[in-house]
């Protein structure tokens, strides 16, 4: 006996019946222009005979629609090429995996004793300047006497050794500037430099993020420069 045959002799409503129920997806809920003009011919149709609608007011109310169409299409468009240009902006920050970034941080990470780099940014003469460098429990590993600097921007290594030129361990390492700028001691910005290992294409609004050394992510609008 077929499997036709045996099936031939059931009830059909006890087999998985096709959704015939439409989805609700939200754009019943949306006037289109041909609501509009169906319901303006409608307005016309039933309007006081000693009192006609003005031509201004259907003038008025047809621009109305227009523009809020007009609007609704432009934010349509505007929405897909902000996703073209983060995908863009992705394509070329890919270019940048296995590179070096500077970023407006004192936080640098050192793997294998490579330590890091950096750039200390002063607008004005500084006077005995130290860089030390801190382990995340904030004790001192290195310092690094600088002397004195002109303003502008310094540039510092650190080999990833502590005083003793023992390597350290593996991980994050604060880079603390300090000297004298007019007669008192300041605390001065630093940025250092990061190795760039991947790349995440976030939401719109987030961008571009860049992963880097020691499990980092920053957004690629926080790239000072590219490259040590």
């Amino acid at each position: 006996m077929s499997i036709n045959n045996v099936l031939g002799g059931l009830d059909s409503n006890l087999f998985v019946q096709e959704d015939t129920v439409q989805v609700v997806d939200g754009t019943e809920q949306t006037l289109t222009q041909e609501d509009f003009f169906a319901l303006l011919t409608e307005q016309l149709a039933n309007q006081d005979p000693t009192s006609p609608t003005d031509n201004d007011q259907l003038v008025a109310q047809t621009t109305a629609f227009t523009t809020a169409e007009g609007i609704q299409q432009l934010n349509d468009q505007f929405e897909s090429f902000a996703s073209s240009i983060t995908s863009n902006q992705a394509l070329q920050a890919s270019s940048l995996i296995g590179q070096d970034v500077l970023i407006q941080s004192s936080v640098g990470h050192s793997s294998e004793g490579s330590g890091f780099s950096g750039v200390i940014v002063s607008d004005t003469t500084t006077q005995d300047l130290t860089i030390t460098i801190q382990n995340a429990a904030g004790e001192i590993v290195r310092t690094i006497d600088a002397g004195t600097q002109a303003a502008g921007n310094i540039s510092f290594n650190w080999d990833g050794t502590d005083q003793f030129g023992n390597t350290v361990a593996d991980g994050d390492y604060v880079a603390v500037a300090q000297g004298f700028v007019n007669n008192q001691n300041q605390t001065i910005p630093v940025a250092v430099n990061r190795h760039v290992q991947s790349v995440s294409l976030a939401s719109s609004s987030q961008g571009v993020i860049l992963n880097l050394d020691g499990d980092t992510s920053v957004n690629l609008d926080n790239v000072i420069q590219i490259g040590s």
